[in-house]
């Protein structure tokens, strides 16, 4: 059999993992943003905006804004800039997949 073929083969096979992989790194990133925001990004009380259901892209937009400083922060400023754009797309993925509390 040729390489090629098998390495497509073993590419195909792989993605499910890859997939779930990545979703299981995504959400152990977005956890760390329960402290603030709740568990799933469903945020209790009025001070905190809830991250569930929002679009991926106005996440990243917000924390585009807070890591260069437009947009005042107590803490987002710091925490922002503590994760690669990568991990930001990761966390900011599972929020829009989470549905928002009714």
């Amino acid at each position: 059999m040729p390489i090629r073929p098998l390495a497509a083969a073993a590419l195909w096979l792989a993605a499910p993992w890859c997939l779930a992989q990545d979703q299981h790194v995504a959400r152990n990133l977005a956890a760390t943003c329960a402290n603030c925001h709740g568990t799933n990004g469903h945020a209790r009380g009025k001070d905190v905006k809830p991250l569930a259901g929002v679009p991926a892209e106005k996440i990243l937009a917000h924390l585009a804004d807070f890591r260069s400083g437009a947009q005042p922060a107590t803490v987002m400023h710091q925490i922002s800039r503590g994760y690669t754009d990568a991990q930001l797309k990761l966390i900011a993925d599972y929020f829009a997949a989470q549905k928002p509390a009714p």
